[in-house]
């Protein structure tokens, strides 16, 4: 058999090189791009004549330490596709797709105290023609390349498989790849690395506005989303549609932990805003009660429109994160200042709540409900 026949059986298998290589290529001259994004802290990438690996090393003098995260994206590009395919002509919102990609293990590698300074991506679909659209591509590539700017970080490696035989759309989006990737993040100096085991009751609980839903609590929307007239074109009060409101992008936490980072404040924990919604506040599994007083005015207009559908209150606050973001724990010494460089770095922090002795849960008071811990 020739080497040509060959390479078209394996491309009627479903895996066509030549459909999939443009994409690749796309994303190799936006990783070449990226390399000198980690050098403001002081990591150095190394360049190779292969994307197969990322090398990379630390050139500053303090004590140091590595973490990584792997996360992934979701369901959400599954909405973008469906605006791509349905909605306004002209735009694939890959943009925002790609910023979220890798936006998702970043603001779980802060969390530990470290700064993402590496990135490598896999985006798995389930036939090779996803790969050919060059307008998505390259809109792809730009979020992943403003999302690496603003936070510090490269992309030197990743992977794009066809894999037909595990990753299939639920129609009627015809094709919706499976996003995911690995940040790597410098802890400098190592003593600023953030366990968690110093959270204590007493502790203020501080959280950080979201821009939105972010990403968790998509597969709710869309089921509720498809089963309206209009679908994701339904307009909202914004005046955006139901489709632009969630695939509104996902807030970046960096320069708010950085900040308090470098200030010294004696973070006790720290705490993205993801899955399990607000129950998520007890994540740690000691028996702790989180108590929450107060929250924010303005509630992303996604939330009450999934109330407006039929979904209860429990079942909101236990999916969505109602307009918390990311919580910092911190002991009361630290309140006050916290709230402050929380100010200068750009994000509007409130006092929400505090740590009590007690039973695992949340008690949410501005909505008089009780929330169990995530998974009960």
């Amino acid at each position: 058999m020739s080497s040509r026949s060959g390479t078209d059986e394996y491309a009627q298998a479903g895996v066509d090189y030549r459909k999939i290589d443009p994409f690749k290529r796309v994303m190799v001259e936006l990783g070449k791009s990226t390399m000198d994004f980690p050098r403001r802290r002081q990591v150095a990438i190394e360049r190779t004549l292969h994307s197969h690996g990322a090398t990379f090393s630390y050139y500053g003098t303090r004590s140091h330490r590595w973490c990584s995260t792997q996360e992934g994206l979701g369901n959400k590009n599954w909405i973008a596709e469906w605006m791509y395919e349905f909605g306004p002509k002209g735009r694939t919102y890959h943009e925002w797709i790609g910023w979220d990609a890798g936006l998702m293990a970043v603001n779980d590698v802060i969390a530990q105290g470290a700064m993402p300074v590496v990135y490598t991506d896999e985006v798995a679909a389930g036939d090779s023609e996803w790969f050919e659209d060059e307008r998505r591509a390259r809109d792809l590539a730009q979020g992943y390349y403003l999302l690496c700017e603003e936070v510090g970080m490269a992309l030197p490696a990743g992977e794009s498989p066809s894999l037909r035989y595990l990753v299939k759309a639920e129609p009627p989006v015809k094709s919706a790849p499976s996003f995911s990737g690995c940040v790597t993040g410098i802890i400098a100096p190592s003593w600023r690395l953030i366990t968690g085991v110093e959270l204590q009751a007493g502790d203020c609980i501080i959280a950080a506005p979201s821009t939105g839903i972010h990403c968790n609590g998509i597969s709710l929307v869309i089921k509720r989303g498809l089963g309206l007239p209009e679908q994701f074109l339904t307009k909202l009060p914004t005046g955006r549609t139901l489709g632009e409101e969630a695939l509104l992008p996902t807030r970046s936490y960096v320069g708010l932990v950085e900040t308090l980072l470098d200030a010294g404040v004696g973070i006790h924990a720290l705490l993205p805003g993801t899955g399990s919604g607000v129950s998520k506040i007890a994540f740690d599994e000691r028996q702790f009660t989180y108590r929450i007083h107060s929250w924010f005015k303005g509630i992303p207009p996604l939330f009450p429109f999934m109330r407006e559908l039929g979904v209860s209150l429990e079942g909101c606050l236990k999916t969505f994160n109602w307009g918390g973001g990311y919580y910092i724990f911190v002991p009361r010494y630290e309140l006050a200042r916290t709230l402050h460089l929380g100010q200068k770095a750009g994000y509007d922090l409130l006092e929400v709540g505090r740590v009590e002795e007690g039973e695992r849960k949340v008690i949410f008071e501005p909505e008089g409900i009780t929330l169990s811990p995530p998974g009960e």
